[in-house]
């Protein structure tokens, strides 16, 4: 045994030094064009398996052969339009890239995304590892760990075992009506598209672990936290596209780029605090809290799954109800006989308090059809949110889709879609929800929802999220009438969770008036209603140039 041991020990190191030789007499320079040639070969050959297996799927010839078009797409802020403009042109499900595919079949979109789908999350969800060391509920590919996840942190978005869910939000509108009555005393110009992402990065802190950021209060950027992301949430999504990025960002050599809980502004600052925040939290006999975080402890989440969490609130939870609030104010600063209904709605409404309550914003209409109408006109997701076919593939309406390919879908088309919405589907109409059949109403329903995922992959923050709005529209709307408005708005699809975000320049002046005063402008009969319906200042919104 031992012999034979030693001879094979001998051939090894004989063919070693053969190794060894061959390489000893064989320059640098023709090592280097050996390399160049295989790693060439190995592209060519990768990408011509890649066309060949979707060849059946039409797109952008430059998607069929690479995935540059798709990185030009999300890397231009505009690939929510590029997606739609696809899908116009090639058909139902369209080629974006070497194994990527986008569908605007609201339909095909539930199939994948169905409680017993056989579909499961792509790499395009490793992007949306918002700590670049540990996922999060968003970012989770296996579907037991997803589902476990989901288990504990369901009561806490339910607000089952949460206290005064409504009440922090009813303080957070109150602190940002406030800052725009600062505004209008100091007679300044003030951007109300930044001030309302100080007030959904306030409201979704307070009600997840208990306290506000304070960005209203300052009235800054705290921790430049917002123009930190706005700067790099373009690399998130181009993550989404080449997931290897991510393990590479991680490696020894590059991970002093990333985030970091040590840096003291930005998004490390916000590492910072979610951790500090958590590890409080986890203190021997601490109190337990009734705020998401601690429901969320209590149903069995660990500090590390708590510390990613609260930053997937942070970052995803805010700028999406963000965006869907700029979006909406602006078609309704846009269109005036629009605003003068909902107003008219609002002065009508039997509200008890000085901020309404979400049950009674949900029997008000209009406002929801207002909010509906936001949503679709322009949904705050951008991202293909991708699924990977199963090993075996699947079939669609008679066409084949292999195994492993990515298949994701455009918000934006889906909305946008003439045989669910209507020949003016491109047109913010409220009233299209409004005296249609149960049947019609329903289709309609499930189709917007997809903006909040389907069956397994529901959003979880979207009762939130729509408690949120119901409060902020209805007491800005209200306090805040319109004289002459226009804004400079810039659409970017780069954002948490792949949203579709509108940074908007909304620069508006502010005038107080007082509501027994008449105001300029305005059709007496609904605006003498409003003055009746509380005693306190409103706010005249005036342009700025």
């Amino acid at each position: 045994m031992l012999s034979h041991t030693a001879q094979l020990a001998h051939r090894v190191w004989s063919y070693v030094d053969r190794v060894g030789s061959f390489f000893s007499v064989i320059s640098p320079v023709s090592v280097a064009l050996f390399a160049s040639v295989v790693i060439v070969a190995w592209f060519v050959s990768s990408s011509t398996w890649q066309y060949y297996r979707l060849r059946h799927f039409d797109g952008p010839l430059l998607a069929k052969i690479s995935n540059l078009w798709l990185f030009r797409s999300v890397d231009s802020g505009r690939s929510y339009l590029d997606f739609w403009e696809v899908t116009q042109k090639y058909g139902t499900i369209a080629r974006v890239g070497l194994n990527d595919l986008v569908t605007d079949d609201p339909v095909f979109v539930k199939h994948m995304c169905n409680v017993k789908t056989e579909y499961r999350r792509s790499s395009w969800y490793d992007g949306m590892r918002f700590n670049p060391t540990s996922n999060n509920c968003l970012s989770t590919r296996d579907e037991a760990a997803h589902s476990a996840l989901r288990s504990k942190m369901a009561a806490g978005y339910a607000g089952r075992d949460v206290d005064n869910i409504e009440s922090k939000m009813d303080n957070n509108v109150r602190a940002f009506m406030g800052l725009l009555g600062r505004y209008a005393d100091k007679k300044a110009p003030v951007d109300l598209g930044r001030k309302v992402q100080y007030f959904t990065l306030d409201c979704i802190s307070d009600i997840a672990y208990g306290a506000p950021f304070g960005f209203v209060e300052t009235d800054t950027d705290v921790y430049e936290y917002i123009e930190t992301t706005e700067k790099n949430l373009p690399m998130v999504m181009v993550v989404t596209v080449f997931p290897w990025l991510l393990r590479l960002l991680n490696s020894p050599i590059l991970k002093g780029l990333l985030p970091s809980a040590k840096d003291k502004l930005a998004f490390g600052r916000i590492m910072s605090i979610a951790r500090d925040v958590a590890a409080e939290r986890f203190k021997p006999d601490v109190k337990a809290e009734r705020d998401m975080l601690g429901s969320f402890i209590r149903h069995g989440l660990t500090q590390t799954e708590s510390e990613s969490e609260i930053l997937l609130q942070i970052a995803a939870g805010s700028d999406t109800t963000a965006s869907a609030i700029r979006s909406t104010m602006l078609e309704l600063c846009a269109n005036p006989e629009i605003l003068r209904k909902l107003r008219q709605e609002i002065a009508s409404a039997n509200i008890a308090g000085d901020v309404i309550t979400d049950s009674e914003a949900k029997v008000l209409p209009y406002l929801q059809a207002v909010i509906k109408e936001g949503f679709r006109i322009f949904p705050p997701i951008a991202g293909l949110m991708s699924k990977e076919v199963p090993p075996q593939g699947d079939t669609w309406n008679g066409v084949f889709i292999p195994g492993g390919t990515r298949v994701g879908y455009s918000i934006w088309a889906i909305t946008r879609r003439q045989d669910v919405w209507g020949e003016d589907a491109l047109k913010f109409r409220p009233e299209r929800w409004l005296n249609i059949s149960s049947d019609k109403l329903k289709e309609m329903e499930s189709t917007l929802d997809l903006i909040f995922s389907y069956g397994r992959w529901l959003c979880l923050g979207k009762s939130i999220a729509l408690i949120e709005l119901n409060k902020v529209f209805v007491e800005v709307r209200f306090r805040v009438a319109l004289r002459k408005l226009t804004a400079n708005c810039v659409f970017v699809s780069h954002s948490s969770s792949g949203d579709s975000t509108l940074r908007c320049a909304i620069r508006i002046s502010l005038t107080r008036y007082s509501t027994t005063a008449s105001l300029p402008n305005h059709k007496s009969g609904w605006m003498s209603q409003e003055q009746k319906r509380r005693n306190e200042d409103m706010f005249i919104v005036g342009m700025m140039e």
